[in-house]
């Protein structure tokens, strides 16, 4: 049998390659780039880089951005990140073709995105994101679109 990838730690770490919707590849096949598991951004950084791969398809990715600011960033913090993320997993599962998973994923995301005092930290639109989530849980199984809504409010001038 062979031993896992551990960190410093012991934890385990899965060092295999991940194709562009984050499923594992055979070892030593070409794969898209991972997401650190250390990273350490602003909250903006982090919303930013997460926004940049759901806007370009990858939803895996985004969730992996989003994890590590949810163990990045203060504990009060906690559920936004992680309910940020269980939607990400959620739009992974839609494209995986797992719409059980996705609806699954995506409620939990609403409940922990439940739990943020209003108005959400960093600008993030919890209430638009909610909406949309419970909106496309009611349309799986349809030819609804799943491109993600906006991770923060857009800004207003004036």
């Amino acid at each position: 049998m062979v031993e896992r990838a551990r960190d410093e730690t012991g934890r385990p770490r899965n060092a295999r390659p991940r194709d562009a919707l984050g499923r594992p590849l055979p070892p030593g096949s070409d794969g898209v780039p991972r997401i650190p598991d250390d990273l350490h951004l602003s909250p903006s950084g982090f919303l930013a880089s997460a926004q940049d791969l759901l806007d370009n398809g990858f939803a895996f990715h985004a969730h992996e951005v989003l994890e590590a600011a949810w163990k990045d960033r203060p504990s009060e913090e906690r559920p936004l990140w992680q309910g940020l993320a269980q939607l990400a997993v959620g739009v992974t599962h839609i494209q995986r073709g797992n719409p059980a998973g996705a609806s699954a994923l995506l409620r939990r995301g609403c409940e922990r995105l439940g739990e943020v005092a209003r108005p959400a930290p960093h600008s993030v639109d919890v209430d638009g994101l909610v909406g949309w989530a419970t909106d496309l849980i009611e349309a799986l199984g349809s030819s609804a679109d799943i491109a993600p809504t906006r991770l923060r409010r857009p800004l207003t001038t004036g």
